[in-house]
């Protein structure tokens, strides 16, 4: 079929050239009867048809005839045609085209004024002659200039579309659909040289959304900030890690204070600030209510000591790697059970670490659940083996020491909330405040912040929430795999945005940083290269595409045409993507099916009644005195939890075993 349809094209243009050859002769014929009848060209049937011609006065003026000779010429020169070389030399084009008009053309206005003149037969049938020779030579110059001139034009495979745009695209959803959970983007895409609306319909965001794209791409203005404005005037509790406080901040707590009567009437807005405790609610991170089994402070040890030692991520299960994990949880669980947790927080497991090997280890000692997690320290300091001590000790009390800071202290030791934001009674909109030039201090507590909420959000039978975490390459919060995996059993919606798969590789290990891309049901994917775009790029299905070849040689030109599967997307498209262009696949129910999952557009921020631009609240005053207070409260509660169990150890009989010593 594409072959017929190609040599239907040739055939039009070479009928184009041939009428403008029949009309040339045509009119040579009719100017230069007297030449015919004197060589005896001109019989009488051909006679009679010139009778019939001259009656249509198509021929009546010498110029219109003519011109619609090279009307047609014309047309027929933009077929297809052969090219002899490469090089295209405009002087000698121009030559030919101007002395090809000027034969072509003004012989016609001498003919007219010699017809004037009364002459003899013959006389006049040399005349016509000369006429004819003019004519046709100036017809092949025109030919001749206008076949170099059309070779050398752009055709449809260079010019205005190198990149082959016009020939790319596929077509996509263009309807709102709508669920409980559902979020929509309104976006415009190319497809048969044309622009389309269309709707990005994120059905079941609770699948997960997974949005990546290198910085300036797009993803906070075109996706997050629509995505919590969704959100929250669906009513549903959310939290958010706001990497580059307060932007997002700002906009829930303003959006917040619009729907308040969306939400539980208890439903409150908390902030988690380091930079600013004036703006910041209080909040312990170990809740003693948080920590129900000894495996939930080896979580806590685990992600803290990750987050501190980014390296250890590859080296888990090694004997240097766990020691310290397991000296930090064995801290964590014996402040959990002293005193029904009165000193656990993270502060105060700070404090603890410091102190002497004797002291610690015989206080340590008191917890039946963790002598065992101790036993090998506690060996290793009564051989005197303290090379190996220092560095299993050492490993975790280093990295710790570095988060030993007054503003820290005062946040973390705190109880104005707790991580619960799905609690049906009293739902919340939690904001996390990040500091890029402090992210190497904050890291390891936000981390923290956000892998604990997860365990807390991630059960049955809550309020519907979100967890909406920007640039999440910057923290490690391993248990957000798990709310991945479970999310739409428990009406949890994360959304992840982070640069590429290899930031995120630096925070968690290659298997990990593979499962967050491969389980998100819905991807948007704004700018990035290498590794990124190409896995990105295999995740779309092929298209039917038409594909035109053209060969060249000094007789002819041919053109084909074929079908072919080719990518959708490939990373070279990904890599050039511009600001607010995303490409992505989004996941549907099966009550809900959508037909065409792809899209490659380029989003429409939306346009809705503007925001109040009201500032954060100020939950308290606090003066730095208070603050620098809280942080030696916390030395004094170690030192005096530590004095007073050593005295206790001391005079009891049976706890006095337990002291160490060497």
């Amino acid at each position: 079929m594409n072959n017929i349809h190609v040599d239907n094209r040739r055939g039009i243009f070479d009928g184009c050239l041939a009428a403008s050859v029949l009309l040339l002769l045509l009119h040579l014929y009719y100017y230069c009867c007297d030449a015919a009848r004197h060589w005896g060209l001109m019989p009488d049937p051909a006679l009679k048809v010139m009778e019939k011609i001259e009656d249509t006065g198509f021929f009546h003026h010498i110029g219109v005839s003519k011109l619609l000779a090279v009307v047609f010429l014309a047309l027929s020169l933009f077929g297809p045609s052969g090219r002899k070389d490469k090089k295209f030399n405009v002087r000698v084009t121009a030559i030919l085209l101007a002395v090809g008009l000027s034969l072509f053309f003004i012989s016609a206005l001498i003919y007219r004024e010699w017809r004037t003149w009364n002459m003899p037969l013959d006389k006049a049938a040399q005349g016509e002659i000369w006429y004819a020779v003019v004519s046709l030579a100036g017809y092949i110059l025109l030919l001749a200039g206008g076949k170099r001139l059309f070779r050398h034009l752009p055709s449809s495979f260079s010019g205005k579309d190198p990149f082959g745009k016009e020939r790319t695209g596929f077509p996509q959803e263009n309807q709102k659909r709508k669920s409980p959970f559902s979020l929509h983007f309104q976006a415009r895409y190319e497809y048969l040289d044309k622009e389309n609306k269309s709707w990005i319909n994120i059905i079941n965001p609770r699948r997960g959304v997974l949005i990546l794209g290198s910085p300036g791409s797009g993803k906070s203005w075109f996706i997050i900030e629509p995505c919590i404005r969704q959100l929250i005037e669906k009513g549903i509790a959310i939290f958010i890690y706001d990497y580059k406080y307060d932007a997002l901040t700002k906009l829930a707590y303003n959006l917040f204070q619009q729907n308040k009567h969306r939400y539980p009437k208890e439903t409150a807005f908390y902030t988690i600030n380091f930079t600013d405790p004036c703006r910041s609610h209080r909040c312990n991170l170990l809740d003693p209510a948080n920590l129900e089994w000894i495996s939930d402070a080896f979580g806590v040890s685990r992600t803290l000591l990750y987050s501190l030692n980014k390296t250890w991520i590859h080296k888990q299960g090694e004997f240097f790697v766990e020691s310290p994990i397991n000296f930090l949880a064995a801290l964590i669980w014996f402040l959990r059970k002293y005193q029904d947790g009165r000193y656990c927080t993270l502060p105060h497991v700070i404090e603890l670490a410091q102190v002497e090997y004797e002291q610690l280890f015989s206080i340590l000692s008191l917890e039946p659940e963790i002598r065992s997690l101790i036993r090998p320290f506690i060996e290793a300091y009564r051989d005197e083996v303290m090379d190996m001590l220092d560095s299993q000790v050492a490993s975790a009390r280093i990295p710790l020491a570095r988060l030993a800071s007054p503003d820290l202290y005062y946040i973390l030791t705190g109880n104005d909330c707790r991580l619960d934001i799905n609690e049906p009674a009293a739902p919340k909109i939690f904001c996390l405040a990040g500091n890029p030039p402090r992210q190497e201090a904050l890291a390891p507590v936000l981390s923290l912040y956000i892998d604990q909420l997860n365990k807390q959000v991630n059960r049955a039978g809550k309020y519907p929430c979100a967890l909406v975490c920007d640039e999440f390459a910057t923290v490690r919060a391993y248990s957000t795999l798990a709310t991945m995996a479970t999310a739409r059993s428990n009406d949890i919606i994360p959304i992840l945005a982070i640069q590429d798969i290899n930031q995120l590789r630096t925070q968690y290990s290659r298997e990990e940083a593979d499962m967050i891309l491969n389980i998100a049901g819905n991807v948007f994917c704004g700018q990035t290269s290498g590794e990124t775009a190409q896995r990105i790029s295999q995740r779309f299905p092929k298209v039917l595409q038409g594909q035109d070849s053209i060969s060249t040689n000094s007789n002819d030109t041919s053109v084909s045409h074929s079908l072919q599967w080719n990518d959708t997307i490939t990373p070279a498209t990904i890599a050039n993507l511009s600001s607010g262009e995303f490409v992505g696949i989004v996941a549907d129910d099966p009550g809900q099916v959508i037909e065409y999952k792809t899209f490659h557009a380029r989003l429409v921020h939306e346009k809705v009644q503007p925001v109040a631009d009201d500032p954060l609240p100020v939950v308290r005053d606090v003066s730095r005195e208070m603050v620098v207070e809280v942080f030696h409260q916390v030395k004094w509660d170690i030192e005096y939890m530590v004095k007073a169990e050593l005295a206790r150890m001391a005079g009891d009989e049976e706890l006095r075993l337990l002291l160490v010593s060497r």
